[in-house]
């Protein structure tokens, strides 16, 4: 079991910037992958960036050049620094890990609500 809990979220302007965070517990050791998902009102949940052990990064083409996805191994964090935000980065955010030790699995933390908005 991995349990995750994000913070960071809140009201941000048109073009301003947020960090979201996302702390792991449990079975860390089996995690190969951690990434961030967002959900819209609405909308169907996407991803936004995800972080593979051994360091590759990958985007969603709506946020490459302002989105960066980072992780502190020793810490158990992961992170999301959000810039040039805009109205359409409104969401909540979910911290996700993957562990494909025995199986599949697919750890989601509660979510943290992003608004852009002036």
């Amino acid at each position: 079991q991995v349990h995750l809990i994000e913070s960071g979220g809140g009201l941000v302007q048109p073009g301003g910037s947020l960090r979201l965070s996302c702390v792991a517990s449990g079975s860390i050791v089996t995690i190969s992958a951690m990434g961030w998902y967002r959900q819209a009102p609405g909308k169907q949940r996407e991803l936004v960036a995800v972080i593979i052990n051994g360091g590759t990064r990958n985007y969603a083409d709506s946020v490459k050049g302002r989105f960066t996805i980072s992780r502190d191994n020793a810490k158990n964090m992961v992170y999301l620094q959000m810039n040039s935000l805009k109205p359409e980065d409104t969401a909540v955010y979910y911290c996700n890990a993957y562990s494909d030790y025995g199986g599949s699995y697919n750890y989601w933390g509660q979510g943290t609500p992003v608004t852009v908005s002036s």
